[in-house]
């Protein structure tokens, strides 16, 4: 079977997409314009990834235009209210309750959770994933990590912490930003993993309950303002999505390149059971 018909095949499904699935005809009419004009895997990539960067721009304004008014002083009124306006409520089972929160947006946390799923992604032959797994956490800390030593944001003094000591740079949030990173893309790549549409949602909407968990903790325990924690979530949420996009690229581009389907012939998890495409290795 030549190229052409293997990647024709690829893309039939045994019914037509759902009508709440939009953005992936958006994504998927985005790549077969790309496969369609322009000629080589790598190039391929290289456009499919500039009109995600395109995409990704709009997280990337979202927080310059937060560490603007940041540093003229604009947020500061709207962030010691929502400071104040916690602390007044604070509770010992509260403070234990964000406390246990804060936790999974730690690095100690996080690196564990990261290291289980990229050891499962890895011995299910899922490659590319447990790759981006890394990518897109070690690219979270060398962002945060730049951007804190940027703007360094002094962190808020209206109230001792509920926090052990968390540094001295503020802004953007750490914790909110690995969090954002983390789960999204491990929602994303067991989305890819279930066909079923009621358990895909269901763990974007956990992972979307972490993330906002994690932000509100911060902000309770003293130790961030509110603009550190929504700007955390923009380029957090940025960055997550490159990664993942580079994945979604990956995974529709692999027929025009055979050694990229070997290694990863499952990318296309969501792919129908009953398929008569049969594995390389079966082909052989």
């Amino acid at each position: 079977m030549g190229t052409r018909e293997r990647t024709q095949q690829t893309e039939r499904r045994s019914g037509p997409r759902g009508a709440g699935e939009p953005g992936r005809r958006v994504l998927f009419g985005v790549l077969r314009w790309i496969a369609g004009h322009v000629r080589g895997f790598y190039a391929a990539l290289g456009v499919f990834l500039v009109v995600a960067l395109a995409a990704i721009l709009l997280g990337v304004v979202a927080f310059l235009k937060l560490a603007g008014w940041m540093v003229e002083g604009e947020t500061l009124a709207f962030d010691n209210a929502v400071l104040l306006w916690m602390h007044e409520r604070a509770t010992p089972k509260l403070t234990d309750l964000a406390l246990n929160f804060t936790a999974l947006g730690a690095g100690t946390v996080v690196w564990v959770v990261v290291i289980v799923a990229s050891v499962f992604l890895w011995v299910s032959r899922h490659r590319y994933s447990a790759a981006l797994l890394w990518v897109s956490l070690l690219g979270s800390g060398l962002i945060s990590t730049t951007l804190k030593a940027s703007f360094s944001r002094p962190r808020p003094d209206l109230f001792p912490w509920r926090a052990p000591y968390a540094g001295e740079s503020s802004f953007p949030s750490g914790h909110s930003m690995t969090a954002m990173v983390a789960y999204t893309t491990l929602a994303f790549l067991i989305a890819r993993l279930e066909p079923s549409r009621g358990l895909k949602r269901f763990t974007f909407c956990v992972a979307a309950l972490i993330i906002t968990a994690v932000g509100l903790s911060r902000m309770y325990l003293g130790v961030h303002y509110p603009s550190d924690v929504l700007a955390g979530f923009a380029v957090g949420l940025a960055w997550a999505l490159f990664c993942a996009l580079a994945i979604d690229a990956l995974r529709y581009f692999r027929t025009r390149k055979p050694e990229v389907e070997e290694v990863e012939k499952d990318l296309d998890a969501t792919a129908d059971p009953g398929s008569d495409n049969p594995p390389q290795a079966a082909r052989a």
